[in-house]
């Protein structure tokens, strides 16, 4: 394609409008970005709910097909992985093609992901689904972000970023409630899958009746040898991590094998794209300024210490604390009710303000403060005093995800944005990815561990314990209760685990440097570098490096 010659001067960074209407100064009214946004929103709730829903499902999903412990955290991990390793990609399209066909193409592989998952056979088959749902996933997750922040100027950003908190929090909350009661219906748990595709029809059609964004026009270079590279390594290394202690041993000739094959492909990545690429997929430029480079490193380690940790709350609420899938959705609330105050409290004062790294430090303490208490918790814990302890996490959560990538976007051309947005994302997803894969490892081998000693103590012989997981309600009393204590002190250590990392984030955090939110969509006119790479010059920019 050629490139279009932009129809005025405040277009000059090289795109075209379509037929929207749009303000004279380039931006769209309030009433215009809430018509769109709704679409949007409801691709994100799709996006959310494809995790939540189905988490009070996994025990019963892993009894009914047969699986093992290290089954169960590759239904997460599989998701995971392929929204980690395809969210860079989605970002760098959205700056190359039409933002609103990708959205509504994230939709319909989420949908074909779905479907599968729903029908599926054995694990195998499950795992090979929930990858294809992660692909859907992976671009709502980086899309959404990129079209608000094409829509809409970063002072304005923050109340609209507080309504994505928002949604994040209410699927939070209901998909696990609602995946509880499908599980405990006829529907099985196959009916968790079904549930988000209603709503993805109703995103896709929405976003084509409300959605109209600025369409680059330009000739396109798509990175396919660094994304294969990108995936590959990221995916190895995480097999590695999984599989190490169990199938073979941490020290061995194949986690030697493993390591080395993911670190060779994440060095050749790293070669082609700083080198080769024209169009990298992660432009290694923007690391140089130093609000993208802390806020990525921030976003992998909340990964381990959010997704890491959290994703195995509700296998400790059922295994441990004898719960239903309902009833241990409806403990949800406690975390995602912070998260939904503090988002929409923290994007409302953020957008009158203009002022947002204190609440980036205080979310980030809190969430030290909540994933610490939550290492104290066993099978005995009180319930009161583990829900508040989520409480405290969710207020921490809600004040830091989505400021972090407003963090980025306001030090960022719009050129870039779409790249830039989705290196967040993909850092945090990649943080989640280790996280679950490791705590998901650390989990298996210390139930197993407590399980042998307990039934040894039992007088039982302890070749009855292997990796997969029992359905608790149909074990003797003594039994259960070894399970049950085993899962308790094991989920307690895992937070342990994670607060180290929570910790190294909040250091990150501190050393951000706060630049005012710009009132603009794009920053004052980028010059145009070497193979064409837009090059910040404005104030805002130089200031933040």
């Amino acid at each position: 394609m050629t490139q279009t010659a932009p129809p005025t001067a405040d277009l000059a960074a090289g795109q075209a409008l379509d037929e929207a209407p749009v303000e004279a100064s380039g931006q769209m009214s309030h009433r215009e970005v809430l018509e769109a946004l709704s679409g949007l929103l409801l691709a994100m709730f799709v996006a959310m709910l494809s995790s939540t829903v189905v988490t009070n499902a996994l025990p019963r999903i892993v009894n009914d097909l047969h699986g093992s412990q290290t089954g169960y955290t590759w239904v997460v991990v599989a998701t995971l992985l392929a929204m980690t390793a395809t969210t860079p990609i989605w970002g760098k399209l959205a700056d190359l093609f039409s933002k609103k066909l990708l959205v509504q193409s994230a939709l319909v592989i989420y949908s074909i992901g779905s479907l599968i998952a729903a029908l599926a056979p054995n694990m195998q088959v499950l795992i090979g689904a929930r990858v294809v749902q992660g692909l859907g996933v992976g671009g709502l997750t980086a899309l959404v972000q990129v079209v608000i922040a094409t829509m809409v100027s970063p002072r304005e950003r923050g109340r609209y970023s507080g309504y994505i908190g928002a949604v994040f929090a209410v699927a939070t909350v209901s998909g696990p409630l609602i995946g509880g009661l499908i599980v405990d219906s006829p529907l099985g748990w196959r009916g968790t899958f079904f549930v988000g595709l209603p709503i993805a029809v109703v995103a896709f059609l929405v976003l084509q009746a409300k959605l109209h964004l600025p369409v680059v026009k330009r000739d396109v270079n798509i990175d396919y040898l660094g994304a294969t590279l990108i995936v590959g390594g990221v995916s190895v290394l995480l097999i590695w991590v999984t599989l190490a202690g169990q199938q073979f041993g941490w020290v061995s000739p194949t986690s030697a094998a493993l390591i080395l094959a993911g670190l060779l492909l994440i060095a050749a990545a790293l070669y082609v794209e700083a080198r080769v690429a024209v169009e990298p997929i992660i432009p290694l430029r923007l690391f140089k300024d130093r609000t993208t480079a802390l806020a990525t490193a921030a976003s992998v380690l909340i990964g381990v210490s959010m997704f890491g940790a959290t994703v195995y709350l509700s296998e400790y609420f059922q295994n441990a604390r004898g719960m239903s899938p309902t009833e241990a959705g409806l403990m949800s609330i406690c975390m995602v009710g912070g998260l939904l105050v503090s988002s929409i409290v923290t994007g409302r004062i953020i957008t009158a303000t203009g002022l947002w790294k204190r609440y980036l430090v205080g979310g980030m303490v809190l969430v030290v403060v909540g994933v610490t208490l939550l290492g104290t918790i066993d099978a005995t814990t009180p319930l009161p005093e583990v829900g508040m302890f989520m409480g405290i996490l969710g207020l921490g959560l809600g004040a830091t995800m989505q400021n972090l990538v407003l963090a980025v976007q306001n030090n960022t051309a719009q050129a870039d944005m779409g790249a830039a947005s989705s290196l967040v994302a993909f850092f945090r997803s990649l943080g989640g990815s280790i996280g679950v894969s490791v705590l998901g490892a650390v989990l298996s081998h210390q139930v197993t561990q407590k399980v042998t000693e307990g039934l040894i103590a039992l007088g039982i012989d302890a070749s009855h314990s292997t990796g997969s997981i029992p359905a608790l309600d149909q074990l003797p009393a003594p039994v259960r209760a070894v399970y049950e204590g085993a899962f308790g002190e094991a989920t307690g250590h895992l937070f342990l685990v994670a607060a180290p990392f929570a910790l190294l984030a909040l250091i990150c955090v501190l050393f951000i440097r706060e630049v005012p939110l710009r009132t603009t969509l794009d920053r004052e006119q980028p010059a145009i570098g070497h193979n064409g790479a837009v090059e910040p010059t404005d104030p805002i920019g130089a200031g933040a490096r």
